[in-house]
């Protein structure tokens, strides 16, 4: 019997659990975090990454052509980086005869805006 009455005071000792104590919650539906998290994972590879900064930093839409060798990666490795980036929504694509061109989304030239409005000078 004295066992059970020393773990009913050290029960008690640590208080009362309740839901209230750690209940946390966030605005986004499960949809909005899921559309995040595919944004993010298209950022979180070199190639898709560098080939974003790239198109973005074009003046005009940008040639597959183009970033094959910017990117030094093969046509394969590039067109499976512009399909997840068009999948995630940072990019836009045209086609005229048999090349593809792509475009920024002006969502991911915000994201980028970000990244770069958060780098501190000695990041570089």
């Amino acid at each position: 019997m004295e066992g059970r009455e020393t773990d009913t005071k050290s029960t008690e000792a640590k208080g009362p659990q309740t839901a209230d104590c750690c209940s946390v919650e966030h605005s986004l539906t499960d949809r909005a975090v899921a559309a995040d998290v595919q944004t993010l994972a298209a950022l979180g590879n070199d190639t898709r990454y560098e080939a974003l900064r790239l198109i973005a930093a074009g003046d005009d839409a940008v040639c597959v052509c183009e970033l094959e060798p910017a990117l030094g990666v093969s046509q394969g490795a590039v067109s499976q980086a512009l399909s997840k980036l068009f999948s995630a929504g940072l990019v836009e694509r045209r086609k005229e005869g048999r090349w593809r061109y792509y475009t920024a989304t002006p969502r991911a030239e915000r994201l980028l805006r970000v990244l770069d409005d958060t780098r501190s000078p000695d990041d570089d």
